[in-house]
């Protein structure tokens, strides 16, 4: 079996539509693919009505965090979509987003850059605008050469000039609703320093002995010696380890299946969940 248990579609950030996700899941050998846009689950009907035999689709989100002035993100999967709860605190991070956005272009104009709300919207579409997008604008202006460019402290990395903070959950109050909602929880890329600052090996112990399920090693931006390190503490605080592509369609340069999540901690994730279970494709439109 392939298992990819992290992708986005443009109910986010991702450029495919949650349709057009699944298919080319498919298309490229994966059995099972987690739809996990950030802090919504707005694309799972598309993607379930054309979910291609032979593929089985797992539902989620990634949630966003901050612990300690640090952003993290958690991956929730197979949780209960209408658990109140759980419910209301992602819209309330979604709701943030808009003027977060328009900040960080406000900055972006005292910086020089004549970059507007209707272009990053435009590019969002019906998606929860975030830093992607704005991203994005900054390619199309000539400001930087791709996506990951403009994530760094000169434009839009955490602290970065044209950085704006948003709401973020407490990872442990995340867990929490995660839980209570019947899902499973796993930390996303936890080392990709790349990104920005990380939290500390022991924040991670702490959240494993709250309940976190698992975390993410197998991901793109964590190269062989970090993997080495994060299976070793998986070991050490009883983890599940995950594989996944992070894939955004366009907006990045992964690929669905670049990393993948061993059939039996899949196995374990479906055994731990309650709120909702994987369902496989008959046939889609």
């Amino acid at each position: 079996m392939r298992i990819d248990l992290h992708t986005h579609s443009t109910a986010s950030d991702g450029t495919d539509t949650p349709a057009e996700l699944v298919r080319k899941a498919a298309s490229a050998g994966l059995d099972v693919v987690a739809l996990t846009d950030h802090d919504t689950t707005r694309g799972h009907a598309e993607a379930l009505a054309a979910l291609p035999p032979g593929l089985t689709l797992v539902t989620g989100a990634e949630l966003s965090c901050r612990l300690d002035d640090i952003s993290m993100h958690m991956l929730a999967y197979l949780f209960d979509p209408e658990e109140p709860a759980l419910l209301a605190e992602r819209e309330l991070v979604r709701d943030d987003r808009v003027p977060r956005a328009k900040g960080m272009i406000t900055k972006l104009n005292e910086l020089g850059v004549p970059v507007t709300w209707e272009q990053v919207a435009r590019i969002a579409g019906d998606g929860s605008v975030g830093r992607p997008h704005v991203a994005s604008a900054l390619v199309e202006l000539d400001v930087v050469a791709s996506v990951s460019d403009a994530f760094t402290p000169e434009w839009l990395a955490d602290g970065g000039r044209a950085y704006m903070p948003k709401h973020e959950t407490d990872p442990f109050e995340a867990l929490r609703l995660v839980k209570n909602a019947g899902g499973v929880a796993v930390l996303a890329h936890p080392a990709a320093s790349k990104r920005g600052r990380t939290v500390p090996e022991s924040a991670i112990a702490s959240l494993a002995e709250a309940g976190l399920d698992g975390i993410e090693v197998d991901h793109m931006d964590h190269d062989p010696a970090t993997r080495a390190r994060l299976c070793g503490l998986a070991g050490e605080v009883g983890l599940l380890t995950t594989g996944s592509s992070d894939y955004h369609g366009s907006r990045k340069t992964c690929v669905l299946g670049e990393f993948t999540t061993d059939p039996e901690v899949y196995g374990e994730i479906t055994r731990r969940a309650t709120g909702a279970f994987p369902v496989p494709g008959t046939g889609g439109a």
